[in-house]
């Protein structure tokens, strides 16, 4: 691989842009508005919003939907899903699962899993 496409790929990897693409590409998939480039401008607004604390991130899910997936991972009803089980789910919808700091003895609850993704 060239000197150059490895930066490139280290700078993308670096500012995160392959997970907002995916991010805003799912939003666009799941709300499929009229104006879709309005669309993205505007949820683009929100997250920068969002990371200045002035307003709420886009969501794609709502609690509900993270309920019902937290169920379905949690299939025994303990209440709790083990660390592989939750950086499986992330990876699923698309999000990093880098520096994540459970370790495999801890269990993640409903609450916990609801906040981090």
């Amino acid at each position: 691989m060239a000197a150059g496409e490895q930066q490139s790929r280290d700078y993308l990897r670096r500012h995160r842009i392959p997970e907002l693409l995916h991010r805003l590409s799912a939003l666009l998939l799941y709300h499929r508005p009229e104006r879709p480039r309005e669309f993205l401008i505007q949820a683009l607004e929100r997250v920068k919003a969002g990371k200045r604390a002035e307003g709420e991130y886009p969501h794609l899910m709502d609690e509900t939907n993270l309920a019902a997936m937290f169920s379905l991972l949690d299939v025994v009803g303990q209440g709790h899903i083990t660390p592989a089980q939750y950086r499986e789910a992330l990876k699923t919808l698309g999000l990093s699962t880098e520096g994540l700091q459970f370790g495999d003895d801890v269990n993640i609850t409903l609450d916990v899993f609801k906040e981090e993704v």
